[in-house]
């Protein structure tokens, strides 16, 4: 791999890395409905505000969300919204999973509907 290359895929890997907590997902998800103040993420987060910009300036840091200053306020929106197409896909899979896991559980005979070692049936 070229070193252009390589850099490119480190620079995806931050980003990925960036949203891999909960509580990051949760604030993307939460700017996806328009700008919010620190405070506001604060009380949806449930944590204490240290924690919450922290995880916030670490989202800015790989260029997920901007902040904006009003007054003694900060606000975060988000820089790509287009971040929520990649939660569409996260959802699609989850969706997959499920289903297959339904799936496979369905066509799955039983323990107790086979027969013992002796060839008797059991169940």
């Amino acid at each position: 791999m070229d070193p252009q290359t390589l850099a490119r895929f480190e620079a995806r890997a931050r980003i990925m890395k960036a949203l891999a907590h909960p509580t990051r997902l949760f604030l993307v998800d939460a700017l996806s409905g328009g700008e919010k103040s620190v405070a506001e993420l604060t009380r949806m987060v449930g944590a204490d505000i240290s924690t919450v910009s922290k995880h916030l300036a670490l989202l800015r840091t790989v260029g997920l969300v901007r902040d904006r200053k009003r007054g003694t306020r900060v606000f975060y929106s988000l820089q790509a919204p287009c971040i929520l197409n990649f939660f569409g896909c996260l959802e699609n899979v989850l969706r997959t999973a499920a289903e297959e896991q339904l799936r496979l559980a369905v066509s799955t005979p039983l323990a107790h509907d086979t027969q013992n070692a002796n060839g008797d049936a059991t169940g």
